[in-house]
């Protein structure tokens, strides 16, 4: 039987060859340009052939059953696959690396493969019939070849191969004509249509080689079950047999082969079981080799293979293709940008200075005229998105009735473009509110864009970079403003930040925060710090609470004053306290003070709200105490929620008698040397300035809290800095400014100020921004005392009146001394001459002038 198989095997060589063929003529075809492959079949049977000879001694006449063991076993299929990597690659760095990443991952099935190949093979060794063991070294001897070969020879065959064909093509002098057309022929394998084609051919499976293969293994397991499981007796055992002559080398040796040789011998069932079940060479040899073919069809699949090297190399194409795209749009943003500034008009330098002895009359330019490039913008023209999407083309936006059915698919408006969203929005209706974009697209920074273009449109611009190309608006955190800080966002703005200090105050070194675009504002409340910081300030804070005064109407004055003597009793008051408290965790009711107009009644609530301003903790509550009190007088009327006798942003005496959010005191004393040293002036002086200026001149003015110099400017600086509400510094730059004079002599200046209600909070509102944070964060002052409700919010405070204190005591040295003018020439305003011929008048005159 094992016989009629190995001839039958045999007879099939003609049409394995014919397979075989067609398979090579699939990988030549693929590598007709470089022969790649037939140089590696050529060139593994001449090594085949040599190895056999010369190391086993073994006739010619051999070789004509191997070969084909040969053909069948080498793998041409992964060296079709190597070199179509190799072909990818556009340069020799390119060459090498996708040669390696091919060896990389084909490596460790091909080294499997080959242990396989081998095992199963190898069984045929075993057999018994001598024939067939001589041809299954043989094949084993090729498959080990086979992958010598391919690990060694052929990458670096493939590899050198391709740089001289590079080589020559480059060397040659060609035609204009004939460069065009080596350069198709260099890219034709990357294009991804042909790619594609590659990958097909090479998921196709052959039949005819899989279906011999399959023969050729069950076969061989066949004959060496057959040769290991025939019982026989002995008595049956013929002696007639077959000789087989094989000649080796000259010396030709005669080997009579009978069948009794093929046999195993015939004993009972038992014998048969123990002699399987003891430990030999031939049953380690089979585990191994159900061993290695479990985990080669478990672990490595070549199809798996196969498709990984095709998603690296469409990976690589992808990445080419970017790069490409990526230096398009480099060259045509620099072209826009050099463009653009061939346009645009010179720049001029600015000129100002900082010396403390430039004179007045030097050039200086204000800081006015900006042109595109003297801010950072952000003109959709230097987007790279936008210059991408200006080489795609635009396909025309599609009709309304479409575009309503995508935005309420699950696609949603996320998927329609620009223009059909701003088709959307122009419409009308309930399709797209403007105010509501960002939330419907689900992109605040593409909500904004598609605003600012349907605005500047409405305004009859073009484009919106015609109005708003210097108006930043990306690169931030949206999340964070959307129904919190501001609605219908166009961009933002950026403002300067600088900082004031150290301040020493209460002990501790503080560095302020101050965002203005005040020139000469952060230099002098600078300056100010440092004369305080000699003995430091000290500070003492009041929590006074925030408050909202709504406005009640009643029918009659009698009903009103009714109602007031109710919500002032202890009893009643606990109860509308109880309905207050409620609304919060840390909004807690301290007092009502109620004024009576006729039948109108104001409700000033005051209440504590923790590192929080308040405002909304305070309104809330009120709300719900306010019903507690039309329960009890249902004829009250509402007329208000705010009755202005809280009373916010506006100049109120209420709120500089009774306070308002922090009550701060600061003092400070500054020794003689300070004031003639650094601020250049004396105490005495300071005094009657402060005394004069701030008490005397306010009264004169009637003004309502405005006992200082400038504490607002302070204030809104640090407001707005650190995300406080900047209109609130009307109420919160209410300042007592007061100077004395102090010690033995008395040469040294005493000062304090006095702040009754400064708004300030420490969460909430803009203090979740990005940028307002980072400055509560350098005052350590951000978020929520972890301990102790309204501590940020308190220290914050102190903070401000102390910075306040600074530039109080700097300007009124400045004022003193004429040197407000002086710098703010120097550090905000141009000191050129508008009129030359007037000052050269008055220069004249000067000189005429007799001296006194």
């Amino acid at each position: 039987m094992a016989l009629q198989m190995f001839t039958m095997s045999r007879k099939l060589t003609s049409d394995i060859n014919e397979t075989i063929t067609r398979y090579l003529n699939i990988i030549i075809n693929i590598l007709n340009e470089l022969g790649i492959a037939g140089l590696f079949t050529v060139f593994s049977s001449f090594i085949f052939t040599s190895s056999i000879m010369n190391f086993l001694e073994s006739d010619i006449s051999d070789l004509k059953d191997a070969l084909f063991f040969f053909l069948l076993l080498i793998d041409l299929s992964k060296a079709g696959i190597l070199a179509k990597l190799a072909l990818s690659g556009s340069n020799s760095d390119e060459v090498t690396q996708n040669i390696a990443r091919g060896m990389e991952i084909l490596g460790p099935a091909i080294s499997l493969d080959t242990l396989v190949e081998a095992l199963v093979i190898g069984v045929g060794t075993l057999s018994g019939v001598q024939r067939l063991e001589v041809l299954s070294g043989f094949a084993v001897i090729s498959v080990i070849v086979n992958y010598v070969v391919f690990m060694t020879f052929y990458p670096a065959c493939l590899s050198l191969t391709l740089d001289l064909s590079r080589n020559c093509s480059s060397s040659n002098v060609a035609t204009p004509t004939e460069i065009v057309e080596r350069s198709n022929e260099k890219h034709k394998i990357r294009d991804p249509s042909l790619i594609r084609a590659l990958s097909e051919e090479d998921q196709k499976q052959n039949p005819i080689v899989q279906r011999v293969k399959l023969i050729m293994s069950s076969g061989l397991m066949i004959v060496h079950a057959h040769s290991r499981l025939t019982f026989s007796d002995n008595d049956d055992v013929e002696d007639a047999g077959t000789v087989v002559n094989v000649n080796a080398g000259t010396d030709a040796k005669n080997l009579n082969m009978t069948p009794q040789m093929n046999k195993t011998e015939s004993s009972d069932i038992s014998d048969y079981i123990m002699r399987w079940l003891s430990i030999s060479t031939e049953q380690i040899f089979i585990l191994i080799l159900l061993l290695a073919l479990c985990i080669k069809f478990i672990f490595f699949d070549r199809d798996d293979l196969t498709n990984q090297l095709q998603r690296d190399l469409a990976r690589q194409m992808e990445e080419e293709e970017r790069r490409k795209r990526e230096k398009q749009l480099e060259e045509v943003s620099k072209t826009q940008t050099t463009k653009s500034r061939e346009e645009s008009p010179p720049r001029r330098r600015a000129m100002f200075s900082i010396s403390e002895e430039e004179p007045l009359t030097r050039e200086i330019e204000v800081q006015t005229d900006l042109t595109a490039f003297d801010v950072f913008g952000d003109s959709d023209e230097d987007n790279p998105e936008f210059i991408e999407s200006a080489l795609v083309p635009v396909r025309p936006p599609r009709s309304i009735e479409e575009c309503v059915k995508i935005m309420m698919s699950d696609e949603g408006a996320k998927s329609l473009t620009d223009e059909e969203l701003i088709m959307l929005v122009n419409a009308g209706g309930n399709y797209m509110p403007l105010h509501k974009i960002e939330t419907i697209v689900e992109d605040s920074e593409r909500g904004v864009k598609i605003r600012r273009q349907i605005i500047a449109s409405r305004l009859g611009y073009k484009s919106s970079n015609d109005i708003f190309g210097t108006l930043s608006y990306r690169q931030y955190d949206y999340s964070k403003v959307l129904n919190a800080c501001c609605e219908n966002v166009l961009g933002f703005v950026e403002i300067p930040v600088g900082y004031a200090g150290p301040l020493t105050l209460d002990g501790k070194k503080y560095f302020v925060p101050m965002a203005t675009t005040e020139g000469a504002l952060v230099a002098s409340t600078n300056r100010g710090c440092k004369a305080l910081s000699y003995y430091g300030v000290r500070s003492v804070v009041e929590d006074v609470g925030m408050t909202r005064a709504p406005c009640v109407k009643f029918p009659d004055v009698v009903s009103a004053a009714q109602a007031k003597r109710w919500m002032e009793t202890a009893e009643n008051f606990q109860t509308i306290k109880q309905a207050f408290d409620s609304t919060s965790r840390f909004a807690r009711l301290q007092e009502l003070l109620i004024a009576m107009d006729g039948p109108q009644l104001y409700v000033r609530f005051r209440a504590f709200t923790g590192d929080a301003m308040g405002m909304n903790m305070v309104s809330k509550g009120a709300e719900k105490a306010l019903r507690i009190v039309q329960h009890a007088f249902p004829e009250m009327q509402i007329i208000s929620l705010s009755g202005n006798f809280c009373s916010d942003k506006k100049p109120a005496a209420i709120n500089w008698i009774k306070g308002r959010g922090k009550r701060v005191v600061c003092e400070a004393r500054i020794s003689e040397d300070v004031l003639r040293n650094l601020l250049k002036t004396d105490a005495k002086t300071l005094v009657q300035c402060n005394k004069l200026k701030n008490m005397a001149g306010s009264a004169m003015a009637g003004s309502i809290g405005g006992n200082n110099a400038h504490a607002a400017n302070m204030v809104t600086a640090i407001f707005i800095a650190t995300g406080q509400d900047p209109a609130q510094n009307i109420t919160s730059s209410n300042c007592s400014t007061n100077m004395e004079l102090h010690g033995e002599n008395p040469n040294d200046l005493y000062m304090t100020c006095t702040m009754p209600s400064l708004e300030v909070g420490t969460v909430g509102g803009g203090t979740v921004l990005p940028g307002q944070s980072a400055c509560l964060d350098v005052l350590g002052v951000r978020g929520a005392h972890q301990t102790h409700p309204a501590e940020n919010s308190k220290q914050l405070a102190r903070v401000i009146c102390a910075t306040v204190m600074a530039g109080e005591i700097s300007l009124m040295a400045a004022l003193v001394n004429s040197d407000l003018v002086k710098s703010h020439m120097k550090h905000n305003r141009s000191s050129v001459v508008v009129n030359p011929a007037l000052a050269t008048s008055n220069r004249a005159s000067t000189t005429s002038m007799p001296k006194m």
